[in-house]
């Protein structure tokens, strides 16, 4: 069984809406998933996990989440060779070029770390909840386990 490490921040509570609904995605495709808050979170647990996913917020003018920062800046070096990750997040597109920027920063610092990216980066406007929203999380948490599970035949 895969294994799956989802790994949120939030103000709102929107990206751990998201999160959850990743988790149980992933769960109902069999995966076995461990959820936490990106403040009580090591980045190295990682390595620990098949499947990577990191739900961030973006804060004010691109900003990463504060209590996210060592995580961050951990993530790049690691060595996920073999790690299949995904980025999702909620923004708000009234910030227009600033909309959800931290997904894109930690889809980047997770390319560095030599994982591959099991699915495009997913952003929601403000709380997951119309049904093309979940569709789409649904089908990012499905890309991911596809693509695990391609990696290991």
């Amino acid at each position: 069984m895969p294994t799956a490490k989802v790994v949120f921040a939030t103000i709102t509570g929107n990206n751990e809406d998201c999160a959850d609904i990743i988790t149980e995605a992933l769960e109902d495709l069999g995966v076995e998933v461990d959820e936490s808050e990106i403040s009580q979170t090591d980045a190295d647990e990682f390595k620990n996990f098949d499947i990577c996913v990191v739900v961030p917020y973006t804060y004010d003018e691109g900003e990463l989440p504060e209590e996210g920062m060592d995580f961050y800046e951990e993530l790049p070096e690691l060595d996920l060779s073999g790690k299949i990750f995904g980025v999702a997040g909620s923004g708000d597109v009234f910030y227009e070029e600033f909309y959800c920027v931290a997904v894109d920063k930690f889809a980047q610092a997770f390319q560095k770390s030599r994982a591959t990216q099991g699915a495009k980066p997913v952003k929601i406007n403000l709380a997951p909840e119309s049904e093309e929203d979940l569709d789409h999380l649904d089908a990012f948490a499905k890309e991911l386990v596809d693509n695990y599970t391609a990696s290991q035949k």
